[in-house]
């Protein structure tokens, strides 16, 4: 209600005059449009600084919220002396030490963790831990059975200063700075597509009972790559390494899980702790299959990459143009290889050049080791 307004020219009451209503109305708005914009602005500029408003996976940890603060993750990767493993340790370790101090990056310290059970010719080009190899003929030739082996004499005996560790493999290469992808308890790992516990429930629950719950429980992984806590991967890395070593010594489970069999005893032995993964499919990509580079963040190079000189790719078949790490068995690739024809993905193409300038920078590339 507009108080009435009294007039000093006639000593008499009066309306306000049309236009003093309007200035009135005029200013009016004109307080409230600036009241009601500072209100807005201030809750506006309070949801855009809270990080959990933009983790499209799960809300950030409260104690990580605005602060800024790094959890840096340990590089680890197991690793056997043979010339085929230490040339790739190389490339592996060369790339990561160009992606760890760029903007992103969340990599702390690097350990090949050597389980030859005696020092190599790298000692001293790359940090190593060594620990010993199983005893003869437990592996039964399946020389992937050391790895959780070396993982629990690693986190036994070490000192290891981050809070988080990243579980890598030397075919791993690096083409952007790698975050720190898990999530509170949730540990971040890559799906690969034929790890399906579920296509393998009678098998599976030799090993994983009912009353732990449903085969589904289980997640389509491997143990690498997986960034997830020290302090859970002490109680998981005892567990993966006795369910390995009885998943091999049961002949049905070892003839239908083969060479990805330690994969499956990882993946079964977080799920006897509880612990399951956030899936990050842009973890790594694997040439061939993964044409583009996308957003992911390392280049798995497991897979021959066979094309003709149209770049076709001639998979199962040695391709007039071919990368495949198999061809070097006995000692590391020349350096220079011959880039790819015209056709052939980006993905195979970016993987010979990082190739190409690793071996180009490492000292003694050519020597032997």
């Amino acid at each position: 209600m507009i108080p009435r307004y009294k007039s000093t020219a006639g000593g008499g009451g009066g309306k306000l005059s049309p236009f003093f209503l309007l200035l009135i109305a005029i200013i009016s708005c004109f307080a409230t449009y600036n009241a009601l914009s500072f209100f807005l602005q201030s809750d506006a500029t309070k949801a855009s600084l809270d990080p959990s408003t933009s983790d499209p996976i799960v809300s950030m940890p409260g104690q990580f919220k605005g602060s800024g603060q790094k959890r840096l993750f340990h590089v680890a990767l197991t690793a056997t002396d043979a010339p085929y493993s230490k040339w790739q340790c190389r490339i592996m370790y060369y790339w990561y030490r160009q992606m760890r101090e760029k903007e992103g990056s969340e990599m702390g310290g690097f350990t090949r963790v050597l389980h030859s059970g005696k020092p190599d010719n790298l000692m001293d080009e790359i940090p190593t831990f060594v620990v010993d190899p199983l005893p003869a003929g437990m592996d039964r030739g399946y020389i992937v059975l050391n790895r959780p082996w070396a993982f629990v004499q690693w986190l036994k005996n070490a000192k290891i200063e981050e809070d988080y560790i990243l579980m890598a493999e030397p075919d791993h290469v690096y083409i952007r700075p790698l975050p720190n992808l898990s999530r509170g308890d949730n540990p971040a790992a890559f799906p690969f597509f034929y790890i399906t516990p579920t296509q393998h429930e009678k098998i599976i629950r030799k090993f994983y009972p009912e009353e732990k719950g449903p085969v589904s429980n289980i997640d389509p992984i491997g143990n690498s790559p997986v960034i997830i806590k020290k302090s859970m991967l002490e109680k998981i890395a005892p567990t993966w390494m006795n369910v390995s070593i009885k998943m091999k010594e049961d002949e049905e489970t070892d003839k239908a899980f083969g060479w990805v069999l330690e994969m499956y005893a990882y993946a079964v032995a977080s799920a006897l702790h509880g612990v399951q993964h956030i899936l990050r499919k842009d973890f790594m990509i694997q040439p061939p299959w993964d044409l583009k580079l996308g957003n992911s963040y390392i280049i798995h190079f497991t897979y021959g990459c066979d094309y003709s000189m149209k770049g076709e790719l001639t998979y199962g078949k040695i391709g007039e143009w071919r990368f495949d790490k198999r061809s070097y068995l006995s000692g590391p690739p020349p350096r220079n290889l011959t880039l790819p024809p015209p056709g052939v993905p980006e993905s195979v193409v970016t993987l010979v050049k990082m190739v190409n300038e690793a071996s180009a920078n490492i000292p003694g590339w050519d020597d032997g080791r």
